[in-house]
């Protein structure tokens, strides 16, 4: 038998070697069969050579992934929750891309934040739920600016349970399950920050994926999410900077999406039982399932690039302002508030608590170190308390 080896250029464009191997009877006529030999012999040394080449490449090309893993969990606060190697192996799914995008939302965030509070530091907690995935907790605690700031990732899977599906279904999802199970992923970005001066604003985002399997195997896929800022006190400057900064980012896809999206944050972060909203807004979105999955992916991560250039600016401006014991006092009845809806309507709180295996600890985060409640507490007419209390019952158009 005679071989001959020959380059091609396999996956990855390595070089590989192809062997073509023939009868030594088929050799052309004269050949004997010591030229035979030789001539096989030196067919085999090229296919070494060729083997020796695609192992160098194999090795280059695994060194490079190597060093470019090195790179991204040096870009993230922890190694992400499906592996670097799972999420190259599906690096072109959108669940990949999603979660590598809400790695790095919470990799900006908390290095803004901790450059903002330089004494102190996020503590980096990583959990696994058994039911399937996991997440990643940052949570920064009694910092000079910041009382509490944690940002959240959450990677989960598993079966869906009845009080989450319904849940869902109460808002028009048409579920259809096989045997009761239905199974999901789920992920997002969450964080909410919350100040020690009152004259900083607390700070909301969230930006989630969720995928459903139904019955005869398709598959229901929305984003949701949004940015919203809850002042203590009303400055008109730093709610003209944050409204424009989101519109801004909604306008890149679609002059029709800030508008739209400002009036949902304004009606869902209602508190009904006190006739007004926790804080001046911003954007907010759910079950959001067109015009593609791609465009919508492009437009939730212009959203969270923005979290950074809307909120930052407003903390370096009053980190260091002044205040009063009762403009502290009045922080504090302003956060019970904010606890009053996260406990009562907060879609996300709810879903978590309802999940089995769910990490509480996480899914409370948001909730302030202090807060207070005082009966009957009504603040003077004509004062800066109660201006923000008129904006609170009566949303304003920030950018027109």
């Amino acid at each position: 038998m005679a071989a001959a080896a020959r380059l091609f250029r396999g996956p990855a464009g390595l070089a590989c070697a192809r062997v073509h191997v023939r009868a030594l009877g088929s050799a052309p006529t004269g050949l004997g069969p010591r030229r035979a030999a030789l001539a096989a012999a030196g067919a085999l040394g090229g296919l070494g050579l060729a083997l020796g080449l695609w192992r160098r490449q194999t090795a280059l090309a695994a060194a490079r992934e190597d060093e470019e893993d090195g790179e991204l969990r040096q870009r993230f606060m922890a190694p992400p929750v499906s592996g670097m190697r799972e999420l190259r192996r599906r690096r072109r799914e959108l669940r990949s891309r999603m979660e590598l995008l809400i790695m790095e939302t919470q990799a900006e965030v908390c290095r803004a934040l901790a450059a903002l509070d330089p004494g102190a530091s996020f503590s980096v907690d990583t959990w696994e739920r058994k039911e399937g995935g996991g997440g990643i907790s940052c949570v920064l605690q009694d910092g000079e600016v910041f009382e509490k700031a944690g940002v959240n990732v959450s990677v989960v899977s598993g079966l869906l349970s009845e009080e989450a599906a319904r849940q869902m279904r109460s808002r028009g999802k048409s579920l259809k399950a096989k045997d009761g199970k239905l199974p999901f992923c789920a992920m997002g970005v969450s964080s909410v920050i919350h100040p020690k001066n009152p004259h900083v604003p607390t700070m909301h985002f969230n930006y989630r994926y969720f995928e459903i399997e139904e019955a005869d195997g398709t598959k229901q896929w929305w984003f949701g999410g949004g940015t919203d800022l809850t002042p203590t006190y009303l400055n008109e400057e730093d709610a003209i900077h944050f409204h424009k900064t989101l519109k801004e980012a909604c306008d890149k896809h679609d002059l029709k999406l800030y508008p739209k999206y400002k009036k949902w944050c304004d009606d869902y972060f209602y508190i009904k039982h006190r006739g007004e909203r926790r804080g001046i807004g911003g954007i907010f979105f759910d079950d959001v399932d067109s015009p593609s999955k791609e465009e919508v992916f492009q437009f939730v991560k212009s959203c969270a690039k923005a979290v950074v250039p809307c909120y930052v600016p407003i903390v370096k401006k009053h980190r260091n302002d002044s205040f009063t014991p009762e403009e502290k006092l009045w922080q504090q009845l302003r956060r019970g508030r904010y606890v009053e809806f996260n406990l009562v309507y907060d879609r996300g709180t709810k879903f978590g608590l309802l999940t089995p295996g769910s990490r509480i600890e996480s899914i409370l985060m948001s909730l302030p170190l202090t807060a207070r409640w005082e009966y009957m507490h009504t603040p003077p007419e004509s004062s800066k308390e109660a201006e923000i209390l008129e904006v609170l019952r009566n949303p304003k158009d920030w950018v027109h």
